[in-house]
């Protein structure tokens, strides 16, 4: 029984936090759809917040419908023209020239493209603002990247880095923060390492081979990771570096770029079947990372939204009909033939699309209850 209230207690409070970031991604992603769409004189029928049953809403003076909706997990914005939120098209239906002048599937390819390539984009400029204002106002810690202990019988001791090392180079790359040696490590998936390394002034390359093991983090969540078995310096060592305007910008831009690099890796490494593909999570995995880092902080719960909205604008680039990257496929194909595919084609795409959509969701699904553990828990209910 007190497994079960520490489940729904977990849920509820998690869920909220989760419900807050995803409301706020989902608005900035569809708010690009809307403004790049009212800016090529498409008239929005309705912006919503949600799917399913209207819970609240209001009818501007434009004549579009602003709403909250029951089910909470997404969005769209229904364009003039469009048969259904999905964007599909209403061809069939006869338009007088004022309506077409107004209908997104009438407007040139280019302009379609730009209003579906908003909503990505929108999630990135939001990602890069909020991290700029963060490196501005709060700073952005600079762990100088000195090996501050070894674990013993690690690879890093096998390989021979001591306390004091100074990484500047692993694997070709340069080195500037702890961190930076920490995503090289991470991304291996136990690839060895050609480390540089300064000692007493000298310029030392070391070889260290990290290994793969279940490791704990400080939530008791347990994954398999690569370890080196290095800890970064004492806290005191790390400084905290309030960037101008123009720098906070160029290294959001960065940062934006590492994530989206680390993420495209990390999915190829999957593909590949170098990384275990039980590391995709879901919505339930999201819900559990915005409650912890809700109970780190406010800084944290909107790093925590920034890395949701750049990675909700790099999956929907992707060319999956039924994603905004599956538009813009078509929009190219229908550019360099100078007409659209055939609405079967097309449908038989969306069709492709909404099975790999749902296939994806439901392996991920699966790894979130493997994570969260509930397939222990029915089991131990029955057996």
């Amino acid at each position: 029984m007190e497994h079960v209230t520490g489940l729904v207690s977990n849920f509820w409070n998690f869920g909220i936090v989760f419900l807050l970031v995803l409301t706020v991604v989902v608005f900035i992603h569809e708010l690009g759809h809307y403004l790049v769409a009212r800016w090529n004189g498409v008239r929005i029928e309705v912006f919503s917040v949600g799917f399913g049953k209207e819970l609240w809403g209001w009818t501007d003076k434009a004549g579009t419908r602003w709403r909250i909706s029951l089910l909470p997990l997404g969005g769209y914005v229904k364009m003039f023209g469009d048969a259904d939120a999905t964007s599909s098209t209403g061809a069939d239906v006869p338009m007088t020239p004022e309506e077409q002048a107004v209908s997104f599937h009438h407007k040139r390819v280019g302009q379609r493209a730009a209003i579906v390539f908003a909503g990505p984009a929108m999630n990135f400029i939001f990602g890069i603002l909020v991290l700029a204002l963060l490196f501005m106002f709060i700073g952005q810690p600079q762990t100088p990247a000195v090996v501050g202990a070894v674990t013993p019988d690690s690879p890093a001791a096998t390989a021979g880095l001591q306390p004091g090392d100074k990484i500047v180079e692993v694997n070709g790359q340069p080195v500037r923060r702890f961190q930076d040696v920490q995503k090289i490590v991470r991304l291996g998936v136990g690839e060895p390492l050609d480390m540089l390394v300064v000692r007493d002034g000298r310029e030392i390359s070391l070889h260290a081979q990290p290994r793969v093991q279940e490791i704990e983090d400080n939530f008791g969540n347990k994954h398999r990771a690569p370890v080196l078995g290095v800890r970064s310096p004492e806290a005191d060592t790390t400084e905290i570096v309030r960037h101008g305007p123009v720098s906070a910008v160029v290294t959001a831009v960065g940062e934006t770029y590492t994530i989206v690099e680390t993420t495209m890796t990390a999915l190829g490494q999957m593909i590949a079947g170098t990384r275990d593909a039980e590391e995709l999570g879901g919505p339930l995995r999201i819900a559990k990372g915005a409650g912890q880092a809700a109970q780190m902080g406010i800084i944290s719960t909107v790093v925590f939204m920034v890395l949701i909205s750049i990675n909700l604008g790099l999956i929907n680039l992707f060319p999956i009909p039924l994603l905004d990257g599956g538009h813009l496929a078509f929009y190219a194909v229908e550019a360099a033939r100078g007409r659209p595919l055939s609405p079967r084609a097309q449908e038989y795409g969306f069709r492709v699309g909404m099975f790999l959509v749902l296939a994806l969701m439901i392996f991920a699904t699966r790894n979130d209850l493997l994570d969260l553990g509930v397939f222990e828990f029915v089991r131990g209910l029955i057996s």
